[in-house]
């Protein structure tokens, strides 16, 4: 992706390269429907539209007591990459998370997961919502499969809920998506 003159990024590392689970060759795959061909998530995940979490569903890793899930914008025009969602204590049985989990901390479905504060302030899914004439951000879903459950609370802050990962991940993965401003808001 080109930068336009003036346009700043995350010089951070996003979180899924730093943390080495304990069988790296067992990857986690990620899936939604709610992204387009090209790559782009749909319109109603974005917070420039109806701000709805996507459906995303994996295969299951044996061993995983539960999973966790960060979603980062490394294109964010800040220091560090933007935090749009983080959601832990998903059960180990689990395989998806519905479209449009409520912002809330402790949530409905899946039972018993945590969602965290996003760095919009809120819990639970902050869509995309790059500045206009930014160009496209990516956005990484990571989750990682975990061989226990994380004991804390929900404002854990995103260092302290990698450092709750890290050591404990049995396998990892991602999907990329992008997202940039529409021409007309």
């Amino acid at each position: 992706m080109a930068q336009h003159p003036g346009e700043r990024h995350s010089g951070e590392t996003i979180t899924i390269h730093r943390i080495e689970p304990h069988h790296p060759e067992q990857g986690v795959a990620l899936r939604t429907t709610a992204q387009e061909p090209d790559g782009r998530l749909a319109d109603p995940h974005s917070a420039y539209h109806a701000n709805r979490s996507p459906p995303l569903s994996w295969d299951p890793v044996p061993g995983a007591v539960s999973y966790a899930l960060i979603v980062e914008d490394p294109d964010a025009p800040r220091e560090l990459p933007f935090v749009h969602w983080m959601i832990w204590n998903i059960p180990g049985d689990v395989r998806e998370l519905p479209e449009g989990i409520a912002p809330e901390v402790i949530v409905s479905q899946p039972i018993g997961a945590i969602q965290g504060r996003n760095d919009a302030g809120t819990y639970g899914w902050f869509g995309p919502r790059p500045p206009a004439g930014h160009g496209a951000h990516r956005y990484y879903f990571q989750i990682f499969a975990l061989d226990y459950t994380i004991d804390t609370t929900p404002d854990l802050p995103l260092e302290q809920l990698v450092n709750a990962i890290k050591g404990n991940a049995i396998a990892k993965g991602e999907l990329v998506a992008t997202y940039e401003a529409p021409t007309s808001q």
